[in-house]
């Protein structure tokens, strides 16, 4: 052992004082599924990474590949760009294509990761501290902000943790410089536009953390002047916020772990034209997608009384505000999904993708079910596959 010991020194120190990235090689898996002919030719899936493991990476689902069968191909972004640090970084938290571009979100490296949307390669990247989530519109990216750093900074005179107020960054989509900023509640999340007005879902998650008590408003920013200008009071700790096909806003509240539970309220405009409360269901709302006038979601309750997660799944039709289903697939597989972390619809074809987080540490699972419910297969991802977006057929490509 001392021998060998001898001989391999030198070349770990060798090997150490290297400047050389290891790259992680890409895995290309073939599902079994077959390809189907359309506008969509693949999916981006952005694995979170649990938190402080700089471990968050992207994953493409090839719906167009030569051989008619359906490819996960598996870390991408690494082997794409190997000389990019720590690969994506820390907390992949968002997942969107505006244009030719893709944005991803990464959380707690402070950051927006930009790259080609029709081949992950980097573009460039934003630092926007404590970014959560984007929306866009007319060549700007909005991008919700915690501001402070994780969990805030501890008073010294209370020894309570205290946080900033949240902002929402306005960045040019083509310069990726920022150009404006507004403030808003304390830890906005999810975004959405409609018209000139962005609205942002406040949770106040570091403040509830802290037995300071959650926020429990949407912000409404005009976009013109990235002024907020109102504030809608819903529920407590917002999280999801989604605009329909009809001007309405669902928004979810988590409440707060014991006593309030997960609830789903809709917004709409009121005579004057500000939009207020329409309602609510007593449904947990974990995550959301709506095609038509169907919201397909999961729901994940987690009670700190009970020590246990009730998970449900569901269609609330937008239009009626009913529950029309309480369930997605009659098929064992979904049951045996461990912690549901994401869903996402094919909005053409209805087929769905739910992300299985399993225990947050190791590799999760993409499963994809056709629109009727019937289990497709399934395959492994990155660590907590939570955010996912379609790629479309651009012009030039047949």
């Amino acid at each position: 052992m001392r021998r060998w010991l001898l001989y391999i020194w030198p070349l770990l120190m060798f090997t150490a004082c290297r400047n050389d990235v290891m790259v992680v090689p890409m895995e290309d898996i073939n599902t079994g599924g077959k390809t189907v002919k359309s506008e969509i030719v693949g999916m981006y899936l952005l694995n979170e990474g649990n938190m402080g493991s700089n471990k968050s990476t992207l994953d493409y689902l090839d719906l167009s590949a030569s051989d008619s069968t359906v490819h996960y191909l598996r870390n991408i972004y690494s082997e794409r760009n190997p000389s990019a640090v720590m690969s994506l970084g820390d907390v992949g938290n968002d997942c969107q294509i505006y244009g030719s571009r893709l944005w991803l979100v990464i959380n707690c490296s402070n950051k927006v990761e930009v790259a080609r949307a029709e081949d992950a390669v980097r573009i460039g990247k934003v630092d926007i501290p404590n970014c959560r989530y984007v929306a866009f519109k007319d060549g700007y990216a909005y991008v919700s902000s915690y501001v402070g750093s994780v969990y805030g900074v501890k008073s010294q005179e209370t020894g309570v943790n205290r946080s900033p107020l949240g902002s929402i960054y306005k960045v040019d989509t083509l310069t990726l410089q920022k150009t404006d900023s507004c403030t808003v509640g304390y830890q906005p999340e999810e975004v959405a536009i409609i018209g000139d007005q962005l609205f942002v879902a406040n949770s106040g998650g570091y403040q509830g953390m802290t037995g300071q008590g959650y926020e429990s408003t949407v912000s409404v920013v005009d976009l013109k002047t990235m002024q907020e200008t109102d504030r809608i009071e819903v529920a407590p700790n917002l999280h999801r916020l989604r605009a329909d096909r009809y001007g309405q806003l669902w928004v979810t509240a988590r409440g707060n772990y014991m006593d309030e539970s997960s609830t789903i309220y809709w917004l709409v405009k009121d005579a004057k034209g500000r939009m207020t409360v329409g309602g609510h269901l007593n449904q947990s709302v974990s995550d959301l997608c709506i095609v038509g006038d169907s919201l397909y979601f999961y729901g994940s309750q987690w009670s700190e009384v009970t020590m246990k997660n009730t998970v449900t799944y569901g269609i609330i039709n937008v239009r009626t505000h009913e529950i029309v289903s309480t369930s997605l697939s009659d098929a064992p597989e979904i049951s045996k999904i461990r912690m549901p972390y994401g869903i996402i619809v094919n909005p053409i074809h209805r087929d769905f993708y739910l992300m299985d987080a399993k225990n947050y540490v190791s590799s999760g699972e993409l499963l994809h079910f056709l629109p009727d419910g019937t289990f497709d297969w399934k395959v492994k991802t990155g660590d907590i596959p939570a955010h996912a977006v379609f790629r479309y057929r651009i012009k030039n490509e047949k």
